[in-house]
């Protein structure tokens, strides 16, 4: 029996992945500001530990880690899965909404992973899963700033695969396509409070869009829970999974445009080395 901890448990793909893995006989540590949603949504279950964890504060964190040990004796995977999106310019995100995003997205994430590592260092042993986006491969309009929190969070996904790799620990990001959940609904997406008119043409478009696309999304969420299951059970997980094929087909594009840009400016890229007469 595997232990799970994932973070913003009470609905979406956290909740999700929480029944998914009880049914396969696991034991989940579903944790959510407020411990009632995660039991009005999964109901009580011997192998089920429902806790209070607002990411942003890490004595949550630790405390909620300590009670995970406590009742399983061990944490086996870390799904980092709680954070909120924000649809705006670029110059229309304020500060205060900008380091908001980052504290539950990026913050939030290092304060829950530091609380359940020493755990998994102590049992050499864990796979610690991190939820970044499509977004945090390839930048849209109007997702500049949420994009921001998800690159970030697959930078520290690479470096962080590198650190615990020697202790026996697994680190894989995650990065799904848009699903028919409640992501683009006012409960987990932010709109910036200034709209600026000159980018009409540009953030205006991904508006509508999201507006227009909200549960006509291309992803089965349902089977993005059991894609997890498949990840867990692998011997040798991968450091990214993109899950989705429009995922997919804009990592696919990226690499693509990367890789003509890189040619055509390989040159210039590569002049500015030393050379042996200093030129």
């Amino acid at each position: 029996m595997r232990v799970w901890f994932i973070t913003g448990a009470s609905r979406g793909f956290g909740a999700l992945i929480a029944e998914a893995a009880l049914e396969a006989g696991d034991a989940v540590v579903a944790t959510a500001r407020d411990p009632s949603t995660v039991t009005a949504r999964l109901g009580s279950h011997e192998r089920l530990l429902a806790t209070r964890l607002d990411v942003t504060s890490e004595a949550e964190a630790h405390e909620a880690a300590g009670q995970a040990v406590k009742r399983f004796g061990r944490i086996d995977i870390l799904v980092n899965n709680a954070g909120y999106g924000l649809l705006g310019a670029i110059e229309e995100a304020s500060g205060a909404e900008t380091q908001k995003l980052f504290g539950t997205n990026v913050f939030g994430l290092l304060g829950v992973t530091r609380a359940v590592l020493p755990h998994m260092r102590r049992q050499r042993s864990g796979h610690v899963i991190n939820i970044s986006s499509v977004g945090g491969y390839t930048g849209y309009p109007g997702w500049g700033v949420y994009g921001a929190t998800k690159f970030a969070v697959e930078g520290l996904s690479e470096a962080l695969a590198g650190e615990v790799a020697p202790l026996g620990i697994k680190v894989t990001v995650v990065e799904p396509g848009f699903f028919r959940t409640d992501f683009l609904d006012d409960t987990s997406l932010s709109r910036t409070a200034q709209v600026i008119d000159d980018y009409h043409e540009s953030v205006g478009k991904t508006r509508a869009h999201a507006a227009e696309f909200n549960h006509g999304q291309r992803g089965d969420p349902r089977k993005l829970a059991q894609a997890f299951l498949t990840l867990v059970d692998a011997k040798n997980p991968p450091l990214r999974l993109p899950l989705g094929s429009d995922t997919v087909e804009r990592i696919e594009a990226k690499n693509a445009f990367v890789a003509r840009e890189l040619a055509g400016w390989r040159s210039v890229a590569t002049s500015t080395d030393f050379t042996n007469d200093g030129a």
